[in-house]
């Protein structure tokens, strides 16, 4: 005998068995969390910024969430120049601060000193204050 989920409105959620209909349901409500992606233009990025932002694409984001308060591996970025201290480390956040813990890393996290060019450093805490 199959279920049937019958407390929709839709009349194709009354046809369907319980299991595909909650997939459906799931992946939908799943769906709904993701955002699409906006361009430097929509995020008013300067040149700096959108090249600080190609850098966090590839160097930061792996493990780091710009625009979410979820974390992945590491905290999460959003608003990390809007406090006033970090929130693992209870560190100050400043550009000398950040600078140093993208160049050399800090307890889990490698250092990009080796990769990143002081420049590159500095485009990327550049778009990091627009998260």
């Amino acid at each position: 005998m199959s279920f049937y989920f019958c407390n929709l409105t839709s009349d194709f959620c009354n046809r369907l068995p319980l299991g595909l209909c909650f997939s459906v349901v799931l992946f939908n409500l799943c769906a709904c969390d993701v955002e699409r992606r906006r361009s430097d233009a929509e995020l008013g990025l300067n040149p700096q910024q959108a090249a600080g932002r190609k850098l966090y694409d590839n160097y930061c984001d792996r493990c780091h969430e710009p625009y979410s308060s979820r974390g992945k591996k590491g905290p999460s970025m959003k608003g990390i120049y809007k406090r006033q201290y970090m929130e693992l480390s209870g560190l100050p956040v400043n550009d000398e601060r950040m600078a140093d813990i993208i160049k050399n890393g800090r307890a889990k996290m490698e250092g990009f000193g080796r990769v990143m060019t002081d420049q590159q450093i500095k485009e990327l805490i550049a778009y990091m204050h627009t998260l």
